[in-house]
Parts: C-alpha cells; structure tokens; sequence
C-alpha cells in the first residue's frame, strides 16, 4: 500500500492537488481512499457530501472527512473510565460526553488514527492524506517519535519494579497507589503510537508539497523541505499550482504570469532531481470530479514513491564516513536539503544530539561509535550537514584503530 501525504504553505491548493491526485490514480484501477480534515473544499471540489465514513466519490474513490470532535470525546472518555482509580485518588469529578469540546490539537491525533485505521484495514491500494499546512504538517508527522520518546522517559523499564512495591507503598503511606489502568494505558498509547510511525516510516509513504510559485512561498517551502528532512521524510514531487497560461496579450495577466515562471525556474532549480509538476489555473476553483480531472496526473517519477533528489529514508537516516587513518575524524553526514546555516542548531547531550533546522527540533540518538567522541565542528555543505566527531582516548578501544590504537 502506498501513502502520499500532501501539504504546503496555506492557500497553496493542497486540499485541491490531494483531491486530484486521489482522483488520477483511481482512474488508474487502484482502489483509493482520500483523508481530509475539511468540510465545504473537499466537498465542492469532489461534488459529494462526505462523513467520517468512507464515501464513494467516484469510481474507486472514496473519501473520507475526519471527525476531530467525535475522536476526542470517545478517546477522553475511555481515558477516564481507564483512569478512574486514579482520578478517585485527586478528588476529581469525571466529565459527561455532552461537557467535552475538543482542545486544540485534537485534529492532529484524529488523523493519525484514521491514517493508522486506513491501513489496517488493508481496502486500499493507495491513501491520500490532505495534511495542514506544511509546519504543522511537520510536527504532526514528528508526534508519534517524539511522544514514545516522552512516554520512555516518563514511564522507563523500571516501572516493571514500581508496580511490584504499590502494595507495600500503599500500606507505608496509607492511601491507594496508582491504579494498574493508568500504565495499562501508557502501554496503549505507545502501542498505538509506534503502529503510527510504522506507516509514516514505511518505505510507500512520501510527502508532496504543493506550492503557488511565487516569492512569498518560497522560503516556507524551503523550510518545510528541510523540516522534513530533518525527521527523514521522503519528497516524492513538488506541485507547482495555479499556473497562468503564458503569452497573455493582457499586460496585466503576463505580468503575473512572467513573474510566475520566473518563480517557477528557481524552483525546478532548487528542488533539482525531484520531479515538479504543473497544474494550470482553471480560472475558478474547480467544481466536481468532471474539472478535478483536468488539473493533475501522478507526476513523473513519483508513482513508485521516489525520494527527496532519490534519497532513500535511510540515506535521510545519515552515514558515517571514517576519517581517522586521514584525519583522526569520524563525519555523521546528514541530508538536510532546503536549511540554511543560520537556522541551525547543535547541542550534544550524552549519547543524543539535539538537532534544530529553523522551527523544527529532533533528538537524534549517536551511532555506537560516535557515542565514544566528542563533536569538534560541523559545517552545511550543498543540503548536507557534516558533523565531525573526535574519538577521546579515554573511552576509544585501543584494538579499534582511535587514537593510540594506531
């Protein structure tokens, strides 16, 4: 099963772009099933009502609008029945359903369970996501890592021992430990959220960005490639939007469309070696799946999923290059195309680094060797980020070639 995630700045077209390109592969015989957020975009352009049901849009294609607010109140109220115990314990009164009113961010979860649920239900050859905008696109596609690693650290292994000692805690302080329920529920949450990066992970799943060429968009394009680099997300194309046909007799229309193109050049530049598809302006938004099919066809190279410039996620993962017969360096190379080195960041925290790219921030965990160096610089050459690494001799196996092994 393939995934394609479409997103870009906002106002750029993604709802319209993830309709059209659900809509070509389902003319293509693949049995294709559209996530949205929305309610009134993807209905107008689709010319069907949607529920949080899947609905037949089309021959092959189904669409599906998430319910942010009913996912809330059933995932709230399984949580307090779960954590009743302890909730006792606080002194606090459960809520009812009709007191619930979904929090902010709710809408970020209830789509990654649809996206998760549309998997397991194995239906589909093809799931097309219409994300938000690409920054919060990035962070929501970073959740499911960086909540494990937060559920990790605040429920570790030795938990196991806690439990044991509740009855014994329980009798010392006189009041009732915790309830069983409350880490039944960590143990849920992280089974859910690992089932979640799985998909995002999956070797089929890529991002598209979506784009109206211009110079407003292009730095938050940039940044956005560079945030998905970050937490290695695979670019399989770029979606240049609202194209203006070129040649208008009009000095006002080939004004805008002369400055499009021109925007549309850097772009193919800059995002060289992955596929750029144009779509032209209809001159109004489109109405049903009759006009959604004049827009877009899977762009070139990206119907098996084709990497960012033909990077494979584990590339995206960074290799170490040995320098130390050369140099006495060990160099952590890290694809990071679209970052500029002003908006970088570095911190070393034990066996972890810190990375920041602009907005964005990710804990990466140091390849054994590197674990036994310290960082002496880095620098951002062509998209690539180099880190170079010393081995201390105080922690460097002799037998191992670091220094005074040699």
């Amino acid at each position: 099963m393939r995934t394609v995630l479409v997103t870009g700045p906002g106002g750029a077209g993604r709802t319209t772009v993830a309709a059209a390109t659900a809509l070509a592969a389902a003319r293509r015989q693949q049995r294709v099933l559209l996530l949205t957020l929305k309610s009134g975009v993807p209905e107008a352009v689709l010319g069907t009502p949607l529920t949080g049901d899947p609905t037949e849009a089309a021959p092959g294609l189904w669409a599906l609008r998430v319910d942010t607010a009913d996912h809330f109140r059933r995932e709230f109220l399984a949580f307090q029945d779960r954590a009743a115990a302890a909730l006792d314990l606080l002194g606090a009164t459960p809520l009812d359903e009709d007191e619930l009113t979904e929090l902010p961010g709710a809408e970020i979860f209830a789509l990654l369970h649809a996206l998760r649920a549309a998997h397991e239900a194995g239906a589909w050859d093809l799931v097309v996501v219409d994300l938000p905008p690409a920054d919060r696109a990035v962070r929501l596609l970073a959740l499911p890592e960086q909540a494990r690693r937060g559920l990790r650290r605040l429920l570790p292994a030795e938990r196991q021992a806690a439990r044991a000692l509740r009855p014994v805690l329980a009798q010392l302080a006189g009041v009732p430990m915790p309830a069983q329920k409350v880490y039944e529920t960590a143990a849920r949450w992280e089974h859910e959220l690992a089932a979640v990066q799985a998909v995002i992970e999956d070797p089929g799943t890529s991002v598209r960005l979506v784009v109206e060429p211009g110079p407003a968009g292009a730095a938050d394009l940039r940044t956005a490639r560079a945030g998905l680099a970050l937490f290695g997300h695979r670019l399989d194309a770029v979606v240049a939007n609202r194209l203006l046909p070129a040649g208008s007799a009009d000095p006002f229309l080939a004004g805008l469309s002369g400055q499009q193109q021109a925007a549309l050049k850097e772009l193919r530049e800059e995002f060289a070696g992955v596929p750029v598809h144009e779509v032209p302006h209809l001159g109004r938004d489109p109405r049903g799946t009759g006009e959604l099919a004049e827009l877009i066809g899977e762009p070139d190279g990206a119907a098996e999923g084709s990497a960012d410039g033909g990077t494979s996620r584990a590339d995206l993962a960074g290799t170490v290059a040995d320098r130390l017969a050369e140099d006495g360096l060990l160099i952590w190379k890290l694809p990071l195309p679209g970052a500029t080195r002003d908006a970088l960041g570095l911190v070393r925290r034990g066996e972890e680094l810190i990375i920041t790219v602009g907005p964005f921030r990710r804990i990466r965990t140091l390849p054994s060797a590197l674990r036994r160096c310290t960082v002496s610089g880095a620098g951002l050459r062509d998209g690539v980020l180099h880190i170079r690494f010393t081995p201390d001799p105080e922690l460097w196996p002799r037998e191992s070639g670091g220094p005074g092994g040699r």
